[in-house]
């Protein structure tokens, strides 16, 4: 495994300005590692038959930040490879602009694509990043998308995925739970665990 002798770089896995490749260490500083495997996502100008014309991400940064690097640390135990780092991108984007950036470092390819391709789901799935889609006729929506992971078939992984949801749906209960009655406050978790839902379509 990697002996870090040399310091990684710090930097924001929620981003306001354009990513860039250059923010990840690079591969040299991993001699131990045969394999680079990368993702990057880019708005697409086009969603269900509908003309895009850009997207608009949010984020509650500080518990999107803890979880994208609790995310990569889990990864990189799960993987027994050294280094996985991923940015995603907030704030208004056009076409053709990157959204979220993944790397993964790895002795041999197979390790580099298999942690490479689980950071992205699950930051896809678990973080909460909402994404707002703009179109030509001038209309809007949010994007909607699943929570839990349809290639999951473990019971222990989609009770992981349920944990992570049930913890930012009770974080967002609780702001109401002094102005509201139990039958209004179920009303707004539920709302509020459907605006947690986050798909990214690339």
């Amino acid at each position: 495994m990697h002996t870090f002798k040399h310091s990684l770089k710090q930097f924001n896995r929620i981003q306001h300005s354009a990513l860039r490749l250059e923010s990840f260490d690079p591969i040299q500083n991993f001699p131990e590692c045969g394999g680079i495997g990368f993702f990057i996502g880019t708005v697409r100008n086009h969603h269900e038959g509908k003309a895009v014309k850009s997207l608009k991400y949010t984020s509650y940064a500080p518990v999107s930040e803890k979880m994208i690097r609790q995310i990569e640390q889990e990864i990189q135990q799960q993987f027994a490879v050294p280094y996985v780092r991923v940015i995603h991108r907030i704030g208004t984007l056009d076409i053709g602009e990157k959204a979220i950036i993944a790397v993964a470092y790895a002795a041999h390819r197979r390790e580099a694509f298999a942690a490479c391709e689980e950071a992205v789901e699950r930051v896809k799935h678990e973080v909460p990043v909402w994404k707002e889609e703009f179109y030509q006729d001038g209309s809007s929506q949010y994007v909607a998308g699943c929570c839990i992971r349809k290639d999951y078939v473990g019971s222990s992984q989609v009770s992981h995925n349920e944990s992570h949801m049930q913890q930012h749906c009770e974080h967002q209960h609780s702001a109401h739970k002094s102005l509201q009655s139990d039958r209004e406050q179920n009303v707004v978790l539920n709302k509020t665990c459907e605006q947690t839902i986050y798909q990214w379509h690339m």
